[in-house]
């Protein structure tokens, strides 16, 4: 490796998508909510910008893996819309973690864990 690669690995459309599904997997978000868990959630370590993320949730909404609903909020806050996953996102997620677990097996056997 070259003295000039900066970061580490980098997450695929593919990879974010499926970090989008299992957070929503736990209950259901607005798009900020999902950047913050990330964030949260990953201690910082994958930390992907707002002009990622919803491009991503309009995909994964489009594909029928997430749905999504407006909310009004109280005061003069702006709506929020709200993502859940649809049975078709679960069937993803479950499809999505075991590719997932299979490759860092395989990954942890190359790097060592």
């Amino acid at each position: 490796m070259s003295e000039q690669q900066v970061g580490g690995p980098q997450l695929s459309r593919g990879e974010f998508g499926l970090l989008i599904l299992g957070l929503l997997g736990r209950r259901e978000m607005y798009g900020y909510e999902i950047v913050a868990e990330l964030r949260r959630s990953t201690e910082g370590a994958i930390d992907l910008p707002e002009g990622t993320v919803y491009p991503a949730l309009r995909r994964l909404e489009r594909d029928g893996l997430i749905g999504g609903h407006w909310v009004e909020m109280a005061g003069n806050a702006p709506r929020r819309r709200y993502y859940r996953l649809t049975q078709q996102g679960e069937k993803a997620l479950a499809a999505g973690r075991e590719d997932w677990l299979r490759f860092k097996s395989a990954a942890d056997a190359v790097l060592g864990s």
